[in-house]
């Protein structure tokens, strides 16, 4: 694999991962469709001045990245990975699951102890705090990728947005699982491991993997009101793994 130096390398190397997904039916394309769309949309808001330290935050996208992009090849290749991506890539050949979950497992792995460890790893000696900002910012644009999600997701169950309209449950807890809990969550457990000496991260990743895994649970199984209209949205389901990423890409 190519040395990932750059925002543009890691939209490239997401671009590999989506060519392979659509050559071999693979759903973890789904969540490296929605990354690339995060990337390209964060590479736009640095050209922008969106933030507060440009150069910073392309270091920051690309230290996270390659989180994801690691653990993919790793995983590809037979190597341990965290818990977290572990239990996300294993469930990627469980067809009773929507592509909102295979969305929301990569989410729960990444953001939940991903995100944190990028941020802690890019303040680096300066004060974490100086990073809060922009890393806000970032949350914002993530945020703002749910209604392009949904815009993917409707493409699939084309009667998925009337009944998002109807009832708001699932629109709610996609934001409220992958967006705010998760995010702010990002932003605790990087200030911790931060305030940690670099020996004692191993121990303590080890142990925010572990709750991370455990939160897979409210995927899986979020709820009964959730749990039926994924019921309903299954019965509808249009469409190959390959043609689902081919409609979220766009």
């Amino acid at each position: 694999m190519r040395p990932i130096l750059s925002i543009d390398d890691v939209i490239q190397i997401l671009d590999s991962i989506i060519e392979e997904s659509l050559n071999t039916g693979d759903t973890l394309g789904y969540f490296a469709v929605l990354y690339q769309k995060v990337t390209l949309k964060v590479k736009e808001e640095i050209q922008n001045n969106y933030f507060d330290d440009g150069p910073r935050m392309e270091k920051l996208d690309v230290v996270f990245a390659k989180r994801y992009i690691d653990a993919y090849f790793a995983w590809k290749n037979n190597k341990p990975v965290t818990q977290s991506w572990e239990i996300a890539f294993t469930e990627a050949s469980n067809n009773n699951l929507l592509v909102v979950q295979h969305l929301l497992l990569g989410m729960n792995a990444h953001i939940n102890l991903d995100l944190g460890i990028a941020a802690a790893e890019t303040s680096g000696s300066d004060n974490i705090d100086k990073l809060e900002d922009d890393f806000k910012r970032i949350n914002d644009i993530l945020a703002s990728m749910v209604d392009e999600v949904q815009r993917g997701l409707s493409s699939i169950w084309p009667f998925l947005r009337k009944l998002l309209s109807w009832i708001g449950q699932v629109d709610n807890f996609l934001v409220d699982f992958s967006m705010k809990i998760a995010r702010d969550g990002a932003w605790r457990f990087a200030q911790n491991i931060d305030a940690e000496e670099r020996s004692d991260w191993p121990e303590t990743i080890k142990v925010r993997d572990h709750k991370v895994a455990d939160k897979t649970r409210l995927i899986n199984d979020p709820g009964k009101v959730i749990r039926f209209v994924f019921q309903l949205i299954r019965w509808s389901e249009r469409g190959t793994v390959v043609d689902k990423i081919q409609k979220l890409r766009r």
